[in-house]
Order: structure tokens, then sequence, then C-alpha cells
């Protein structure tokens, strides 16, 4: 059986909560991604925010985006797995909450994020499958 940290993108990178939506979207922009965690100054992640939250609460309600505080646009504590859990847990998790993106975290500490793609690619067709159909359905 593998681990996370064996299929995950090492190496992620997070906004912080004093940045604003703005420095969230930019960040978004130059590495190619449309979700990102949110850390706070103790480097602990607080949550996630994807490009969709800055369009709708931030570009929709008219906001400023260079001084919405990205802390402000987490959606909820944020759910993680740890670097050395199973894929099987992480597919349990990623089915069990309806994401696509999950922060991987080794201690309290980001080392990475795995993906939808990332299971896709190393997990047997029925199980991606079953993840993909519960993620169409939120």
């Amino acid at each position: 059986m593998s681990t996370v940290r064996e299929i995950m993108h090492p190496g992620a990178d997070c906004v912080r909560t004093e940045e604003t939506a703005a420095d969230a979207a930019r960040l978004m922009a130059r590495l190619g991604v449309g979700a990102l965690p949110i850390c706070g100054k103790d480097d602990r992640i607080k949550g996630m925010v994807t490009d969709r939250d800055i369009v709708i609460k931030v570009v929709a309600e008219g906001r400023d985006a260079g001084t919405f505080p990205a802390g402000d646009l987490n959606q909820q504590e944020a759910v993680t797995i740890g670097a050395d859990d199973s894929t099987d847990e992480a597919m349990r998790v990623m089915n069990e909450h309806r994401i696509r993106r999950l922060p991987v975290i080794d201690g309290q500490r980001l080392v990475g994020m795995v993906t939808v793609a990332d299971m896709a690619r190393t997990m047997p067709e029925p199980r991606v499958g079953e993840l993909v159909e519960s993620l169409s359905e939120a």
C-alpha cells in the first residue's frame, strides 16, 4: 500500500491570512493552480481558498481584492491528510468531504498537496471512478 507522501506534489505554497485576495489570485496565477491553503503566522493551515471563492466572495460582491483579507476567504477548518497516511485513507477523506485537493501535513507543517489527478494515476480505476462520481454530486 502506498503512502500519500509517495504520490503528493511536494512543497505546496500557501497564502498568508494577512495577505489579500489579490495576493492569493496572483499566487494562483503564478503557480497555475485553482486552490491554495491559507496559512497563519504560525505556519499552520487555517483553511483553503479557491479561485471560485475569490470570484464569489470578492469580485461578485464588489469588494476590493487588494484590501480584502485572504484569511476571510477560508471556507471552514481545513481538512488535511498526514504525509505517511495511506492513499486509501486519502481517498476516504476526499470522498467523505467531497474535495478535489487535499493539503498534506507532516506534524503541523504543510509539505505538499494531493489531488484527484494524483489519485487517478495511482489508484485502481473503480476506486477513482467512485471518487469522481462523489465529487460530481458536490
